[in-house]
């Protein structure tokens, strides 16, 4: 056999995109709408994180706990939901939402819209170009004629302790994909993972303790929003402790031990780290393009990589806002911008809020977080405007004493706010916390990123009676 016959092929395209999940996957496809060619490099499952082992799963596993809690709230229902969850078929849905872990549908879909899926993993080999090992060993290099964007996500993140390793600890994947309910749950992480994973497994039947290092539950939010949460986790049954370290995890058989650092040891049967994440860049090949292995990517609004006018980083890479629907946004975006470019459009429109920039990332993130209560913000906390310089006011309304409220929940509790711009009179920010608020946040996020002046939303109505005529009474309380 020649030398020859060894060599690797190369095949030319227009993009090479590394991470088939939801962010290269819209990325992929706004190069095709856009008469470029392109190629997806996935070492897993084509959809990605979100897919399997976030998003729809843990949606999948909350939907029926949040729909059993409002029930129970409605007069003339509550009796029928008094007995447990039917844990079986709750994971049965669980796996239905996942394609049982299969992803042929997606594979599917990019076929449809003519991007190449090649399977293994893929590592940069120089200036646009990208080398990836199959699952036979053999190689193939993609060459990009404009650009290669990095779409691999991020992982999760276990503290390196005392015997974490031999505990076998669950991350958001395990948390996500697991097959039976454990007796005991030690959930470790007062975040968004931490609080959906302890909300939904409590209420599947696990004894869920869960432990927060700091004095409070979804920092990232404005404060009222974990207090109404850890509340209602205890409600629940759930051993919510904050202040808590864990200094040590240790496995025995069946059982998992946690040591904190007052002493205190925890028993369980499984134990979740939901403490962080880390971007999945460190077997990429960035050193052959002088970038640094397991490194955040810095990026401009356009989401091209600082100093290569050829790289793209898009979605949790680039530590913007580690969402997916971020990053599929931040995908419309950059796809738009590699097209552009590839076609030498002159100016791109990269000002604020253009067709070549992701203005959102900073000005208009929503999230949800599918607790009961549910918590969803959009935009900036108090803090965070405050931090930034801002001239602003926070305008607090019960949700409890709009009519609507009441007729969704008996005895409801949630709150309101919003945080007003004082010196152009626009909303920087709204946080909403209560039963059935996430269907309020995208009205929240037009008002932010439309920079809607509060005289103009005077004139926005909302109906009656529902829980959006919140609305009005933010309103009434800023004018006073």
């Amino acid at each position: 056999m020649t030398e020859a016959s060894h060599a690797t092929r190369t095949i030319p395209y227009d993009v090479v995109v590394i991470g088939a999940g939801p962010v290269g996957e819209n990325l992929a496809d706004r190069a095709r709408a856009a008469g470029l060619s392109a190629a997806i490099v996935e070492s897993e499952l084509v959809g990605g994180e979100c897919s399997y082992w976030a998003c729809m799963p843990s949606k999948a596993l909350l939907r029926p706990v949040v729909a059993r809690a409002d029930a129970r709230r409605v007069p003339g229902l509550r009796h029928l939901v008094d007995g447990d969850l039917d844990a079986a078929a709750v994971l049965a849905h669980r796996d239905d939402y996942t394609s049982h872990w299969k992803d042929d549908g997606q594979v599917g879909w990019l076929e449809s819209v003519g991007v190449e899926l090649h399977r293994g993993h893929g590592r940069l080999s120089g200036t646009k170009e990208v080398t990836v090992t199959g699952p036979d060993g053999e190689t193939v290099r993609l060459s990009a004629r404009h650009a290669v964007a990095v779409c691999t996500g991020s992982r999760a993140v276990v503290p390196d302790l005392p015997g974490v390793a031999d505990a076998k600890p669950w991350t958001s994947r395990e948390a996500t994909s697991a097959d039976r309910v454990p007796g005991r749950l030690i959930v470790v992480g007062g975040g968004v993972v931490g609080v959906e994973m302890a909300t939904a497994w409590q209420a599947l039947g696990s004894r869920v303790t869960l432990l927060v290092r700091g004095g409070g539950l979804l920092p990232k939010m404005e404060p009222f929003a974990g207090e109404l949460v850890a509340d209602a986790l205890r409600e629940a049954g759930a051993d919510v402790r904050t202040n808590a370290s864990v200094t040590e995890a240790r496995r025995n058989g069946d059982t998992v031990t946690a040591v904190l650092d007052d002493g205190t040891v925890i028993e369980a049967d499984e134990i979740l780290f939901a403490t962080g994440r880390a971007p999945r860049t460190d077997d990429l090949g960035l050193d052959t393009v002088g970038l640094e292995p397991g490194s955040w990517l810095s990026v401009d609004d356009s989401c091209r990589v600082a100093g290569k006018d050829w790289l793209y980083a898009v979605g949790d890479v680039n530590r913007r806002a580690l969402l997916t629907h971020q990053g599929k946004y931040q995908a419309r975006v950059a796809g738009a911008a590699i097209a552009a470019r590839a076609q030498r459009v002159p100016l791109l429109e990269t000002d604020r809020w253009g067709a070549h920039s992701a203005t959102a990332d900073h000005a208009a993130v929503p999230q949800v977080v599918f607790t009961d209560p549910e918590a969803a913000s959009a935009g900036l906390t108090l803090a965070a405007a405050e931090s930034a310089g801002h001239r602003v006011r926070a305008v607090d309304y019960d949700l409890a004493n709009v009519a609507g409220s009441g007729l969704y929940a008996d005895g409801y509790r949630g709150r309101a706010r919003m945080i007003v711009d004082l010196d152009r009179e626009v909303l920087l920010g709204v946080t909403f916390v209560g039963p059935g608020v996430s269907e309020l946040l995208h009205s929240a996020t037009i008002a932010i990123a439309g920079e809607v002046p509060i005289d103009r939303l005077w004139h926005a109505v909302p109906a009656y009676p529902t829980i959006s005529e919140v609305w009005l009474r933010l309103l009434e309380t800023y004018r006073g």
